[in-house]
């Protein structure tokens, strides 16, 4: 396995080089919207702590990134009235992660409503500050 990259776009995201549409941040853990949703409210869960995957994650960072993980499902839920929700890890090349910082995808999902291909779409900036919006609102109520 190879060493964490500081220079990564979530490590980038975490110092503030790099603009996100966050949603919700707590002590150990980072939520932001994914710019290339699969579905309408696609977040991302991201340790705080570097971290390459699963494999060097410490367990305490890990369990702040599945709490953060379920609040943001059930704020998705509501957000976009989903029928379900798909969470997503993957580690290390041959399992798909493209961003070697660990993070987990939340992905509201509706009935009939395929998800979009990974990686093919950037959605326009000014429906990821709405869907923000709606997530934020989410959370506070």
């Amino acid at each position: 396995m190879a060493a964490y990259d500081d220079q990564n776009p979530f490590a980038k995201i975490l110092r503030g080089e790099i603009p996100c549409f966050k949603v919700y941040e707590s002590q150990r853990s980072l939520a932001f919207l994914d710019i290339m949703p699969r579905s309408p409210g696609h977040t991302l869960v991201i340790p705080k702590a570097p971290a390459r995957g699963i494999l060097d994650i410490e367990e305490d960072d890990l369990a702040a990134v599945a709490r953060t993980a379920k609040r943001i499902a059930v704020a998705a839920m509501k957000a976009f009235d989903a029928g379900g929700i798909i969470i997503q890890q993957f580690s290390e090349p041959a399992s798909g992660q493209v961003v070697f910082h660990l993070h987990m995808h939340v992905m509201p999902v509706t009935a009939g409503a395929a998800l979009l291909p990974p990686q093919t779409r950037k959605e326009d900036p000014a429906v990821l500050a709405e869907h923000a919006r709606r997530m934020i609102a989410a959370l506070d109520g």
